[in-house]
């Protein structure tokens, strides 16, 4: 039972509160003393309600007044509303994920657009944020960032919080987080056990430093999340792994239809890191139609969805980003010699 003292541990040292981050000023200090360089991601499709607000909040706040963030970046899955008119007037920099490496061709998925970021964007720090997030503030990119600048051998935060649900017209405190509880942390529970102090293995809200990111591969759609958990955690070890109290996320809740096909999604991801790492031995093909059962009137039908299970190989073994990253190397080697 050891990973059991080993979980009883890292839930003391590796869970914290975003308050304990809430002097800017101090983490911009750590951040130019360690001299890096931080930036911040939204993946989108279709986020005109709340994208603007998101963009302007963390530009004002972690841009213009404390320079924590170096570069805002909006990566677009090809949104049909004013997701990327809205993003681009609030300050940040635009990209359709579809022109970015068009050589490896372009899969519609959030795995997609976090998987390109990392091509696109130059931070030694990489901050994701969903663009759907009502309730914006700096606490959700500070709370992340803050474990990274405080700790060395922390390369990899998630956030979790209070998720409150709309039922009608009511708020409800609970009810969010219902793939969480009911599908992937008996997952974990049963297969990575050390994981299971995760509050919310899937949230939206994480960070982590390049040259991790930048070693695993990425899901394309709805596994990206429990994939990257799994990843880093079965390449460099619990203790880079952090969590961090955000107190509370309101955003656009999902219908069961959809959490369906999102537990659907997961549960491939975890099949296949379960037969790659030995872990269990399946005797047919992981199934790649999601089904479902309708009724309409007194008919009942099946209705099959094939899924596109791709998995995009680690960033660093794309010939175009390491020649990227060398140019971008030699030029910093340049400019700090002519300083």
């Amino acid at each position: 039972m050891g990973w059991r003292k080993n979980l009883d541990r890292w839930i003391k040292t590796n869970t914290f509160h975003h308050s304990r981050y809430s002097d800017i000023k101090k983490l911009v200090e750590l951040k130019e003393r360690k001299n890096l360089k931080i930036s911040l991601a939204f993946p989108t499709l279709n986020e005109e309600e709340t994208i603007g607000r998101e963009v302007e909040v963390m530009k004002n706040e972690l841009q213009l007044k404390y320079p924590l963030i170096d570069e805002i970046a909006v990566i677009d899955s090809g949104s049909t509303d004013n997701t990327r008119q809205i993003a681009e007037a609030a300050g940040a920099e635009v990209y359709l994920a579809s022109e970015c490496l068009p050589q490896y061709g372009f899969i519609r998925g959030k795995g997609e657009n976090l998987w390109k970021s990392l091509y696109i964007l130059e931070g030694d720090i990489i901050l994701w944020l969903d663009a759907d997030i009502k309730n914006i503030h700096p606490k959700f990119a500070y709370g992340i960032l803050g474990p990274l600048l405080e700790f060395d051998h922390i390369c990899y935060v998630k956030g979790f919080y209070e998720r409150p649900i709309k039922v009608g017209r009511r708020m409800r405190s609970s009810g969010g987080g219902r793939v969480t509880e009911i599908l992937v942390r008996p997952l974990l529970s049963n297969f990575y056990p050390e994981l299971s102090g995760f509050l919310q293995p899937l949230s939206g809200e994480y960070a982590g430093r390049r040259e991790v990111l930048e070693s695993v591969p990425f899901r394309v759609g709805y596994g990206v999340e429990i994939g990257l958990l799994i990843d880093i955690y079965e390449q460099w070890g619990l203790f880079s792994l952090a969590q961090v109290d955000l107190d509370k996320r309101i955003h656009r809740n999902r219908g069961l239809h959809e959490l369906s096909k999102m537990s659907f999604a997961i549960l491939h991801t975890f099949f296949t890191r379960l037969q790659q790492q030995g872990i269990v031995s399946l005797n047919k093909k992981i199934e790649e139609y999601f089904n479902t059962v309708k009724a309409k009137g007194e008919e009942i039908f099946l209705v099959r969805e094939k899924f596109t299970f791709v998995e995009r190989k680690p960033m660093i073994e794309i010939k175009e980003y390491r020649e990227k990253r060398a140019l971008l190397e030699a030029e910093n080697l340049r400019a700090t010699g002519s300083q």
